[in-house]
């Protein structure tokens, strides 16, 4: 139940640094492809997380988690895009790490629903 928390409140805070993120490409880079990209795939980690919070079922739980697991996993290919030529180094680290944190407990959280699911 803890996860649930610190999930939320890690993706919500990841889908703000998103947001700033797409604003900053598109008004100082000038860049509306990939900004638009990470937009999407960033903030919808985080919708998804809330959607799985009212899930019907534990496989509906399950799904969600799913969506947001590979939402989380798009996040890093449009970041590791963006790296070198719109951001720095550290700014895609630090982005990267957010994500990475994310994806962890996304993966862990998924394995245990999974096998639980499977042995009943």
């Amino acid at each position: 139940m803890e996860n649930q928390f610190v999930i939320y409140d890690k993706s919500f805070k990841f889908s703000k640094r998103i947001i700033k993120l797409h604003k900053y490409l598109t008004n100082e880079k000038k860049e509306f492809v990939i900004s638009k990209q990470i937009l999407r795939s960033g903030t919808s980690i985080g919708a998804n997380i809330v959607e799985a919070k009212y899930a019907q079922s534990d496989k509906d739980f399950l799904h969600k988690l799913s969506i947001s697991l590979k939402e989380s996993a798009e996040t890093k290919y449009w970041l590791e895009l963006l790296k070198d030529d719109y951001l720095s180094d550290k700014e895609t680290n630090t982005l990267l790490n957010d994500n990475e944190e994310i994806l962890k407990i996304l993966v862990s959280t998924t394995k245990k629903l999974k096998n639980k699911l499977n042995e009943e």
